[in-house]
């Protein structure tokens, strides 16, 4: 059965703890990045950074500043357009006990600009060293070693979660239906 991720929003902090989690344990260079007046750093996904914390700030009409955060990642499409955009063999595998959409070096002969457009959620980037297209795979080789992903572990405040599919929606419905009694204009994405 296949695995996913349930991101519970309403207790994210941005704290970044998943984002540097993944980054360590893939052991990713660090990205130069530039302070632009907000928190959004770095700007977006890129070959080293798989994993990001988005932010997003808006001000009511009382000049209130209100933050949205959303850790972005691949998610690991049960039918993923990714894969059937693929005309390499082997370019892109989905693993049977898991699920999880992998890239591998094979991606380097693929045309990037057809398997980035066939994302729904921008995901995959370039590797302009390797020419290889990169993303997360939902740490494939702790999930085999029945261990949590690297941004699951690392999350203090419980906002991601991973398990089988059916517990992941479970969970997913029962927190709305508490998350609701306070923002009734809640839902599930």
């Amino acid at each position: 059965m296949p695995k996913a991720f349930f991101i519970d929003t309403t207790k994210c902090t941005a704290c970044r703890g998943c984002q540097v989690g993944c980054k360590e344990w893939k052991d990713l260079p660090a990205v130069p990045t530039k302070q632009t007046g907000t928190h959004q750093n770095p700007p977006d996904l890129n070959p080293f950074n798989l994993k990001l914390v988005r932010f997003s700030e808006h001000m009511d009409k009382n000049g209130v500043v209100s933050w949205y955060f959303f850790p972005d990642q691949c998610r690991h499409c049960l039918e993923a357009p990714c894969k059937q955009a693929s005309s390499v063999e082997g370019a892109i595998i989905q693993d049977a006990a898991t699920g999880a959409v992998i890239f591998t070096e094979k991606t380097a002969k693929e045309d990037f600009e057809v398997i980035h457009g066939a994302c729904p959620y921008d995901i995959p980037r370039l590797n302009p060293a390797t020419k290889q297209i990169v993303k997360c795979d939902m740490c494939v080789d702790r999930v085999k070693a029945n261990l949590l992903p690297m941004c699951v572990k690392s999350c203090a405040m419980g906002a991601m979660n991973f398990g089988e599919r059916a517990d992941m929606l479970k969970m997913a419905a029962d927190r709305l239906v508490m998350v609701k009694k306070k923002f009734p204009k809640a839902q599930l994405c």
